[in-house]
């Protein structure tokens, strides 16, 4: 597979490494077949810089965990905070169709049922990163948004696509 994402971009220094991580969120490499079952069982293809990110640590916690907001949310005044990005999987308890994965937020939580969910956030619940696929259906290039359960599930616009949202994280002490 000819790598088409991140160009110019170091994964090298992407994810963060901890015990945490480890134990509930990095899941095994996933394989087509594993990929497939996945975007069957959530209803929704995955980007392919999404599953492109994932082939390089399949889901953690990662170095940069704060994207800018050009509007305030419960987190911040300008910008959300992830915790963790969910791998493509079902094992680990943060993975998308994990324990706690995307439709564990649409079931128990009340969530929109509008995509798939991919990174939680520090608040435990509250808010959450979803690939909105409400613009260009199942099958198309999601835009990624913040979901704020605080806030009657407001959407909040991040990125037109999932690398761009990726690039776009910084560190949070850039942001305080």
């Amino acid at each position: 597979m000819e790598f088409t994402f991140y160009k110019d971009f170091d994964l090298s220094k992407f994810w963060s490494e901890c015990s945490y991580s480890s134990r509930d969120y990095i899941e095994s490499f996933p394989d087509d077949a594993v990929i497939e079952s996945v975007e069957k069982e959530l209803g929704y293809k995955l980007p392919g810089s999404y599953v492109a990110l994932m082939r390089t640590q399949n889901g953690g916690l990662v170095n940069k965990s704060c994207f800018p907001t050009t509007e305030g949310t419960s987190w911040a005044e300008d910008h959300i905070a992830i915790a963790g990005i969910m791998g493509i999987g079902k094992e680990k308890i943060h993975s998308l169709c994990g324990e706690q994965g995307s439709q564990f937020m649409i079931d128990k939580w009340g969530y929109p049922a509008t995509g798939v969910y991919i990174a939680d956030c520090p608040s435990e619940g509250h808010d959450m990163i979803l690939l909105d696929y409400s613009n260009c259906g199942p099958q198309g290039e999601p835009e990624v948004v913040h979901i704020d359960q605080e806030n009657n599930y407001k959407k909040t616009f991040l990125a037109k696509d999932f690398e761009t949202f990726i690039r776009g994280l910084e560190e949070e002490e850039k942001l305080d």
